[in-house]
């Protein structure tokens, strides 16, 4: 009895067991089917279907008029069919070139960079090169990483906006026969070409604006004096209050970490507990500014009428604010693409010397800033040099 059910348990049993290899075999084939949908088409598999040689494939590729029509129109059939997708990557290697350009940019966050790059793009894509974005956040350290990995990638040319005003490292770059441009930032004395505007002019434009508003005791909101703009912009600051020291005017300087609305909001405390408290603050960037916007709101500072404001830049937000902000204006978007079309002039060997591009910058006043005393609204304006 034992004996029979046991060998009637194998029996049942044993379609069970039958069925798994099976079951086993349709899930490994629908595996197989699955990674074969997945399996890049190779160049090989183009060239049967059109009937061609694997020479014939790469003449269409990269030299398509030495290829007849009516065999060039079979092999791109072929690959359409296919969707063949050509290694781009090693055929770059093979030719030296990766029609790669990298910007490397104090902080990819601020809008200022955005218009940058819009203008650099615009003339990179014109030309089929594709623009890489690298976001230092202000960190040297981290600026040194990407030339690293930028240089082993062989990418064609860099932009970069350098974190410090020392400009060894873009030196180097250039040295280890990468092109590179400098944006927003004079290149000439150590031989790099660079698109700029003139920022200690920049400066002083908005430091003049408040000493003719009647502001006395101005300050500055800076960022890390390591970086060229921050000194720039001190010093066309220094420039207008010394002009105006005969009639009362200083200025008091308050340096933060970083070119953050976080580190302008930060800023106020300082501002609000000075011995002499200014009237007015001037502001390294706009992000800096909409900062100290931010903090004087919250500690019920009305601006302009306690504390008038300036920032620097004039990105897209600054007319959008309540109150709107005075600023700075640099042409952003003519930066990048001046930038761009230099490192091209470098990167293809066209007839090329280096230049160092200087923009103007512009004084645009809203309501963020008026005369001491008054109260009336202030219209937008432009003042230009």
């Amino acid at each position: 009895m034992t004996n029979d059910r046991f060998r009637m348990g194998l029996r049942a049993e044993a379609p069970v067991h039958q069925a798994e290899p099976a079951e086993r075999s349709r899930s490994s084939a629908s595996g197989a089917d699955r990674s074969s949908a997945k399996r890049r088409v190779t160049i090989r598999e183009v060239a049967n279907l059109a009937q061609v040689s694997l020479g014939t494939v790469s003449n269409v590729l990269n030299n398509p008029s030495v290829v007849a029509p009516t065999t060039r129109k079979r092999v791109l059939d072929a690959i359409d069919s296919t969707r063949f997708v050509r290694n781009t990557a090693a055929h770059q290697l093979r030719a030296g070139k990766s029609r790669t350009i990298a910007a490397v940019l104090l902080d990819i966050a601020n809008p200022f960079f955005t218009e940058i790059v819009r203008g650099a793009e615009h003339v990179l894509r014109e030309q089929d090169y594709v623009l890489m974005l690298c976001s230092t956040d202000e960190s040297a350290n981290r600026e040194q990483r990407y030339f690293r990995m930028l240089e082993e990638h062989r990418v064609d040319g860099i932009l970069v906006c350098p974190v410090d005003s020392d400009l060894e490292s873009a030196v180097a770059l250039v040295a280890h026969g990468i092109p590179t441009v400098l944006l927003d930032r004079d290149g000439s004395s150590f031989g790099l070409c660079s698109a700029a505007v003139d920022d200690i002019r920049g400066a002083e434009l908005a430091a003049n604006h408040l000493v003719e508003l009647g502001h006395q005791v101005i300050a500055l909101v800076n960022g890390p004096s390591t970086i060229r703009q921050c000194i720039d912009r001190r010093e066309g600051a220094r420039r207008s209050v010394r002009r105006a020291r005969r009639r009362g005017v200083s200025l008091q300087e308050f340096v933060v970490g970083a070119l953050t609305i976080d580190q302008g909001e930060r800023a106020v405390a300082g501002l609000l507990g000075a011995e002499r408290r200014p009237s007015a603050v001037m502001c390294a960037n706009d992000l800096l500014a909409f900062g100290v916007l931010r903090g004087l709101a919250a500690a019920e500072v009305a601006v302009p009428e306690e504390m008038a404001v300036v920032g620097y830049d004039d990105v897209v937000f600054a007319s959008m604010l309540s109150p709107t902000l005075s600023s700075i204006r640099q042409p952003k978007y003519e930066l990048g693409v001046a930038a761009a079309e230099l490192l091209l002039e470098e990167v293809t060997g066209a007839p090329h010397e280096h230049r160092a591009i200087r923009f103007e910058p512009e004084l645009v006043v809203r309501a963020s800033t008026r005369p001491v005393g008054e109260h009336t609204p202030c219209n937008e304006r432009h003042v230009e040099l």
